[in-house]
Formats: C-alpha cells, sequence, structure tokens
C-alpha cells in the first residue's frame, strides 16, 4: 500500500511538471518558447521582410 502511494506521489509530481512545461512554451512572453529563461535571440520578422523587399527591388532592376 506505501509503495502505492509513492508511486502516486511521484506520477502526480511529474505530471504536474510537465504540465508546467507546456504551460510555460504556449504562455512565453520573452519570445523564447523553451521556457529555460535563457536570453535565446527572437526572430525579427521586420528585418526579414525589408530583407525580401531589398532582393525583390534588385531582382527587378536587373
Amino acid at each position: 500500500m506505501v509503495q502505492e502511494l509513492i508511486i502516486l506521489l511521484v506520477f502526480i509530481a511529474a505530471a504536474f511538471y510537465m504540465g508546467r512545461l507546456v504551460y510555460r512554451s504556449f504562455a512565453a512572453k520573452s519570445g523564447c518558447a523553451k521556457g529555460c529563461g535563457s536570453a535565446c535571440s527572437s526572430i525579427n520578422f521586420k528585418k526579414i521582410q525589408q530583407d525580401l523587399e531589398k532582393r525583390q527591388a534588385a531582382a527587378q532592376q536587373s
């Protein structure tokens, strides 16, 4: 009986930990979905769009 309670507590702790990781990945506010708290670089979509527009303008001029 005691072994079953210990297994249940370990399972609940593991489920809570996994739920917390999933929640943090969807609720990330820093742009990094890992939830590790480090300073991950985020994707700069504006810069990508500007680079694409420059390439298209250069291709049209050639």
